[in-house]
C-alpha cells in the first residue's frame, strides 16, 4: 500500500483450531483440555450458539492465524500504570516470528478462556533477546484478570500469533513506500499514557517522520514539562484530524468500540474513504 501518511488514533485500551495444533499439545494435556473448550464455544460452520457475549476466539474466528503454538515463559513483570501491567515473555520457539502490529492468542493453563492481546515489543527485541511483551489493562476477563492477580515471574503459558491478513493479501505484489506517521494518543490523565517515554524518543530520533498529540480528559495533576508541548486537554475531535485529510493518509484506530465508533463517523463527516480506515475491536 503506497501511503504518505499514517494517522493512528488511539486510547488506553480461517480457522479455529487445527489437527496440526492438537499434536503439539496432546489433548490429555492442560492446554489440550484447554484448547478442546476453546473449540466447544463455537459450532463447525462458526454460527454462535448463545447470545452470550462473544469472547476472542469468536471475535477472531476468521482471521488468519499462524499454525504453530508456542510455549513461553513469564520473565518480567512491570507496572507501566496503575491499571496495567507489562509482561515479559521468554519465547521457547527459535523459529517464532511475528511481524508488528499482530496480536497473540494466549494460553494460560487451568484458565478455560483463551485471551487476546496486542503486542508492545518489537520484532527486533524477539531477534536480539527471544523476548516478546504485551500489555494488558486490569479487567475482569479471566486471562486479564489472571495476568494482574496470579502471573508470577517462570509462570508458564502458550502463545499463538494471528493477524486479519485481507489487507496484506490484497496489497501483494506493491511496493511500499516510508510515509510519515502522526499518532493522536487519548487517556484518562498522563499516568495512563502507557510509553510515553518511548514514543517521545522516537519523535527524536526522528524527527519529521514521526510525531504525536496526547490528549487527556481527566488530568487533575501538573504535567511535566517534557510531555507540556505535546498535550492537549479534551477529547481527540473533527478539529484536530481534519487537516490530516488527504487521498494518501491512511488511518488506523485501536480503542474501546464506542470509541472506534465515534471516530469513525468523525471521519466520515470530513470526508475519509472507508477504505482509508483500519481499526481492531478486542472488546
Amino acid at each position: 500500500m503506497m501511503a504518505r501518511a499514517t494517522i493512528y488514533v488511539g486510547c488506553t485500551v480461517p480457522q479455529l483450531l487445527r489437527g496440526a495444533q492438537s499434536r503439539i499439545f496432546p489433548s490429555h494435556s492442560p492446554l489440550g483440555v484447554l484448547r478442546h473448550s476453546a473449540f466447544c464455544y463455537c459450532t463447525g460452520n462458526g454460527t454462535i450458539k448463545s447470545k452470550r457475549k462473544m469472547d476472542h476466539l469468536e471475535r477472531t474466528a476468521n482471521n488468519f492465524r499462524q499454525e504453530v503454538i508456542t510455549q513461553a515463559k513469564v520473565c518480567g513483570i512491570t507496572n507501566e500504570s496503575e491499571t496495567v501491567k507489562r509482561l515479559r515473555l521468554a519465547i521457547a520457539n527459535k523459529d517464532f516470528t511475528f511481524k508488528a502490529g499482530q496480536w497473540v492468542d494466549f494460553f494460560i493453563p487451568g484458565v478455560s478462556v483463551v485471551g487476546g492481546f496486542s503486542i508492545c515489543s518489537s520484532p527486533g527485541l524477539l531477534e536480539r533477546e527471544g523476548i516478546l511483551e504485551l500489555a494488558v489493562k486490569h479487567t475482569a476477563h479471566p486471562p486479564a484478570h489472571w495476568i494482574h492477580t496470579e502471573c508470577t515471574l517462570d509462570s508458564e503459558v502458550a502463545l499463538r500469533v494471528g493477524a486479519d491478513l485481507h489487507g496484506y493479501q490484497e496489497g501483494k505484489g506493491n511496493r511500499h513506500k516510508l510515509g510519515t506517521a502522526k499518532l493522536y494518543y487519548s487517556a484518562k490523565n498522563t499516568s495512563e499514557l502507557l510509553f510515553k517515554k518511548n514514543i517521545l524518543g522516537l519523535m527524536k530520533a526522528f524527527p519529521g517522520k514521526i510525531s504525536c498529540c496526547f490528549h487527556v480528559t481527566q488530568q487533575r495533576s501538573q504535567i511535566c514539562k517534557e510531555l507540556q508541548p505535546h498535550i492537549t486537554e479534551g477529547r481527540i475531535s473533527e478539529k484536530d484530524l481534519e487537516k490530516h485529510v488527504s487521498n494518501d493518509t491512511s488511518w488506523y484506530i485501536c480503542g474501546p468500540p464506542p470509541m472506534i465508533e465515534s471516530i469513525s463517523k468523525l471521519l466520515t463527516n470530513i470526508g475519509v474513504p472507508r477504505n482509508r480506515v483500519f481499526f481492531e475491536k478486542w472488546w
